[in-house]
């Protein structure tokens, strides 16, 4: 057999070995990558978020002191920002002076209550008395008026009895008209007491909101975290509503992966996964699954879509899912919100 016969015969022997080689390498990875996934759901759509407290002016005022740097880290409570606060603080006195006003207006209804009242007795003792006047007037009237009769006493005697016992009559109605007077004027004197009493507490609410608005030119930290995006200045006018910075709750990082709606089907609260952050790929970080979205990333959006428009393309929905990380708090204070990672939850 000639030198090119045999060369030509084991190329024909090599080549279907290296098929060979190549199909079950093939079938090999096929394989590995079908159980791979068969139990297992990965993403590469998935960054790292944290819970963001805007701080938003309550009141308006001038900016008086900063007392923060940006991306400071703060604690819960502390002062951040402090607005200029004498316009607050004389609104705080005249709610205050109005009070005061209120409650001796109060003072002075509840004295002349009492003052009244005791004009009350006086006059039932005005009419006590007038009735004894009257009694004893009466009984002079008749004593001389039987003497009178008899010739015993002249017509001018008579006639003075006779108008002493009318005037104590008239002095006994004049007394008694006076205590129903006495008992309305109790009566007025009391509705305006409870008038004044009620406005009270409307006075006492006004102090409370001045102070309320008083303490809002002192901003603090609503939570503890690092405080970033300052756009504010000092004795810069800030509205009320005007954010002026946010707050990151860095201890709170966590991963939000939006899956395919096609993948949710075998994902389940408390399953394990692989965190990978593209800033440290050479960190895996384990966590576990813990809650899922309400909706979709798309109906979440400024303009969610609606099929029932008629501009109909049937797009795979991705569903935002919640993962605790189980890591390092040194690590994950050097995650930020926003970086990029791949997850890989175990199904099985």
């Amino acid at each position: 057999m000639s030198e090119s016969k045999k060369k030509y015969q084991g190329k024909k022997i090599i080549f279907p070995i290296l098929l060979a080689g190549v199909l079950v390498v093939a079938v090999i990875f096929s394989l590995r990558e079908y159980f791979y996934f068969k139990s297992h759901e990965v993403t590469d759509n998935a960054q790292v978020d944290a819970d963001i407290s805007p701080v938003i002016a309550r009141v308006g005022g001038y900016v008086k002191e900063i007392r923060f740097e940006d991306n400071q880290q703060v604690k819960a409570g502390d002062t951040l920002i402090i607005l200029d606060d004498r316009d607050y603080k004389i609104k705080l006195q005249q709610a205050e002076a109005a009070l005061m006003s209120a409650k001796q207006m109060l003072n002075v209804s509840t004295s002349a209550i009492a003052e009244t009242r005791s004009n009350i007795a006086t006059a039932n003792a005005n009419v006590e008395a007038a009735k004894v006047k009257l009694w004893k007037a009466s009984e002079d009237f008749n004593r001389y008026k039987n003497l009178y009769d008899d010739h015993a006493i002249t017509k001018a005697q008579f006639d003075a009895a006779k108008a002493d016992k009318e005037s104590a009559q008239a002095a006994l109605d004049a007394a008694q008209s006076q205590v129903p007077v006495i008992r309305s004027k109790v009566s007025t004197t009391q509705q305006q007491a409870d008038a004044t009493k009620a406005n009270i507490a409307p006075r006492e609410s006004d102090v409370e909101f001045a102070k309320l608005q008083l303490s809002y030119t002192v901003i603090v930290a609503p939570v503890a975290g690092i405080a970033s995006k300052r756009n504010v200045q000092t004795g810069q006018l800030v509205q009320p509503g005007q954010p002026m910075l946010s707050v990151v709750d860095d201890k709170g990082l966590y991963i939000t992966a939006n899956f395919k709606e096609t993948q949710m089907e075998n994902l389940k609260v408390g399953e394990k996964v692989d965190v990978t952050v593209d800033a440290f790929k050479n960190i895996p970080v384990q966590g576990t699954i813990e809650s899922f979205a309400g909706a979709t990333g798309a109906r979440f959006s400024l303009l969610p879509p609606d099929n029932a428009t008629g501009n109909f393309v049937k797009v795979v929905q991705r569903i935002p899912v919640r993962i605790r990380l189980e890591a390092e708090q040194t690590f994950i204070s050097q995650l930020k919100p926003g970086m990029s990672a791949k997850v890989v939850v175990h199904t099985l």
